[in-house]
């Protein structure tokens, strides 16, 4: 079946951080046009195989999509792409949700608070069992609907405070505080012991950073400097010197695209040779292409998400992907939308009789170490302890790995 459209002091840091913080721990460019569709033919080598058959048949169990899609300002089709192919497998591959399947009711918000709240309010109206939210700064507009009509609210990765801390959100990974504890981990692993990192100046981001990041790396024994860099500066040559005049053993970039491909041209001529650690922004497609594969090459990829390996996940994604939505271009930032749903179902696929919203609630809160859609051996548990100050958060873990020419990581290994 296809999907259908119908049409705390340390959680105050958080509050400013908004899409610019959306951008650092999920990897989307702000101004997007949707333009992650039309794929790449270099991906047609790597693997894929035969999906199964089991199509679901009975009454469909309802499943809301709210996607960020049509706005001025962010719009992100290939979210939703990857999220109705994942339900097309679910349906006719894997026998959906206890043998029925899902009705996909898709809304798109414009990251603005009215389109925003529409949405909640048809997800409430059209009685969904759950709703998948793959990213976006409108938290704060839907999840007290949703909240107050006891329908769970989930997604691979929360950015406002509420979708962090409220007992209805349940968020698969740790977005921008699991970078951050990534990154002291293996720095102290590693023996480096002085990190600049050099983030975007919007939204509060540097000061959230800061927040956030400074007792975790003080606990591990090392010392961060943040270093804002202002939105849409051409040359940000003064500002990266002046960030590294004190000679830190690493330089990390958080950021959008493009503040990755000025940061990143600068590095490699006032620093030539600095270990770099980068969220997945600093390795699309765009950035690739703009600073060359030499320059990216070597990089260390913080991320929660596999797309090129041959791990099992991941050739499943890609003959998903190949059969269901095969002009969406899998090197883009759609993969969130697959997650979201796929993480959705692999807590509920045994659920029988009534699936009510409490019944799906009870099953995230209840369900243990869950494979992580593409990945790679990370898990999610949804019972509050992966870090206890943001309750909604599932798990603390990411995925390390170092970049090829193309900018895909390789050998990507769990820390956390």
């Amino acid at each position: 079946m296809k999907a259908r459209n119908v049409s705390c002091r340390r959680h105050r840091a958080i509050v400013g951080v908004g899409i610019s913080l959306l951008v650092a721990s999920l990897g989307v460019t702000a101004c997007s046009d949707g333009s992650d569709s039309s794929s790449d033919s270099s991906e047609s080598s790597l693997a894929t195989t035969a999906l199964p058959a089991n199509e679901a048949t009975g009454a469909p169990i309802k499943i809301g999509f709210i996607n960020s899609e049509g706005g001025s300002f962010a719009s992100f089709p290939a979210n939703r792409e990857n999220a109705e192919a994942a339900t097309e497998y679910i349906n006719a591959n894997l026998g959906g949700i206890g043998g029925r399947p899902i009705d996909l009711v898709v809304c798109k918000q414009q990251e603005e608070p009215s389109s925003a709240t529409s949405c909640a309010n048809q997800m409430v109206e059209e009685k969904v069992s759950a709703v998948v939210v793959p990213g976006g700064a409108q938290g704060a507009a839907m999840l007290p609907i949703l909240s107050g009509a006891g329908i769970p609210y989930t997604g691979p990765v929360g950015v406002t405070p509420i979708e962090l801390t409220s007992p209805d959100s349940f968020m698969y990974t740790a977005g921008l505080p699991g970078v951050l504890s990534g990154m002291a981990e293996y720095s102290a692993k590693n023996g480096i012991k002085k990190i600049a990192l050099l983030s975007g100046d919007g939204g509060g981001t540097p000061a959230a950073i800061s927040a956030i990041g400074t007792p975790i790396f003080s606990a591990a024994g090392l010392e961060l400097k943040v270093v804002p860099i202002p939105s849409g500066v051409p040359d940000p040559t003064p500002q990266v010197t002046a960030g590294l005049s004190d000679n830190p053993d690493a330089v990390a970039i958080v950021g959008d695209a493009n503040m990755c491909i000025t940061v990143l041209k600068t590095i490699q001529t006032v620093a030539p040779g600095k270990e770099r650690f980068v969220v997945p922004t600093c390795v699309a497609p765009e950035v690739v292409e703009a600073v060359g594969g030499s320059v990216i090459e070597g990089i260390m990829d913080f991320t929660t998400v596999d797309l090129y390996s041959d791990e099992p996940d991941s050739v499943e994604y890609r003959s998903v992907m190949e059969q269901y939505a095969p002009e969406t271009d899998i090197r883009g930032y759609g993969y969130t939308g697959y997650q979201g749903v796929m993480g959705l179902y692999r807590v509920i696929q045994n659920l029988t009789g009534d699936v009510t919203p409490a019944a799906v609630t009870e099953a995230l809160r209840t369900a243990k170490n869950t494979p992580l859609p593409l990945g790679t051996g990370l898990t999610f548990t949804c019972d509050g302890t992966a870090i206890p100050q943001l309750k909604s958060i599932c798990s603390k873990s990411l995925l390390i790995g170092e970049v090829d020419s193309q900018g895909r990581p390789q050998n990507l290994t769990p820390v956390g």
